[in-house]
């Protein structure tokens, strides 16, 4: 007979939780991300192990979208089955995301921002993941072929359905975020959240204003890959590595090595000074793990969030 899960009662004394945007709705600090970590090529124990670990420290939030796993859509069919298992008595303490906007299925419906792909995905996205609603659902990606006004109205008809409490855009620049706000509020309806990929290594959104753009509009937000696919764990420090890194990652390792040297004198990790660097900017962080000890590992990261000013300057001389 399988185990029955009983969460960690001192769950919500372990994690900070911060307002989004303008919304009455507050985001773990520490967000998991459901990805490759969850297709159908990673063992289903280990799955079910992180995501009790994950919600024993406090993290409510799972991230999924529809192409993850793989096999595209494997990762929350099997969200669904550990949300059946072990967290049916506790939906209205998470926050299930999920997205649409990359390769769904085969034709001309199947990706991108149309409203049929977004109605279709959705719907077959509760299926798989068991709900009748996710909390906050994503555009995946902008387009500059599809409407802007039939992507975002198809996201305010989500919300007046009840199969979205909230919606987001993710992988947007400050342009393409103006014009989705500017959508939605046509429909007396306000962007949650905005979701690019940021890290002390790719900071394109830093440097594109994004930030000071989705504060502006009064946005909240979320990084994924704020590890930088594992450039900023003790991965590649060791250098051991599978294969040959490319020029890029070379470099990259090189500014790791100096990080990693910073983050001894903070009583970090690497990567639990990443998660805190970008903390500075963003409502949450997006992780990734492949087994419960990185999870926890990376919640370490928030007993020391704070950077003396002189840790700062030495930081943004080293990542430019």
């Amino acid at each position: 007979m399988a185990d029955i899960y009983i969460p960690d009662s001192d769950r919500y004394t372990k994690m900070p939780y911060q307002r989004c945007g303008r919304s009455g709705l507050k985001l773990p600090l520490i967000s998991l991300g459901i990805w490759h970590n969850f297709g159908d090529n990673s063992d289903f124990g280990v799955q079910a192990q992180m995501l009790r670990t994950a919600f024993d420290l406090g993290i409510t939030h799972f991230d999924a979208a529809n192409n993850y796993g793989p096999p595209p859509w494997s990762a929350e069919i099997n969200l669904g089955k550990h949300l059946k298992n072990d967290f049916s008595a506790h939906r209205d303490e998470l926050l299930i995301s999920t997205k649409a906007g990359y390769f769904g299925w085969e034709g001309p419906y199947g990706d991108w921002g149309s409203r049929k792909y977004l109605m279709a995905s959705l719907d077959r996205s509760l299926k798989n993941l068991g709900l009748d609603y996710v909390d906050i659902f994503y555009h995946h990606r902008a387009s500059d072929d599809d409407p802007i006004e039939e992507t975002m109205g198809a996201l305010a008809d989500i919300v007046r359905q009840g199969k979205a409490l909230y919606v987001g855009i993710s992988n947007y620049n400050p342009v393409q975020a103006v014009k989705a706000e500017a959508e939605l509020n046509k429909h007396h309806m306000h962007c949650l959240i905005c979701q690019p990929r940021y890290s002390m290594l790719y900071r394109n959104p830093e440097k594109a204003g994004l930030f000071e753009t989705l504060d502006e509009l009064s946005i909240g937000s979320i990084s994924y890959s704020p590890l930088e696919r594992g450039m900023l764990t003790s991965k590649y420090l060791s250098g051991k590595f599978d294969k040959p890194l490319t020029d890029q990652q070379q470099a990259q390792l090189k500014i790791a090595v100096q990080l990693n040297e910073i983050a001894k004198t903070r009583g970090q990790s690497l990567s639990q000074m990443a998660l805190c660097y970008n903390l500075r900017k963003v409502t949450s962080v997006l992780i990734g793990a492949s087994r419960p000890e990185q999870i926890t590992e990376n919640a370490g990261a928030l007993k020391n969030l704070a950077f003396e000013e002189e840790e700062l300057a030495v930081i943004e001389n080293l990542i430019g």
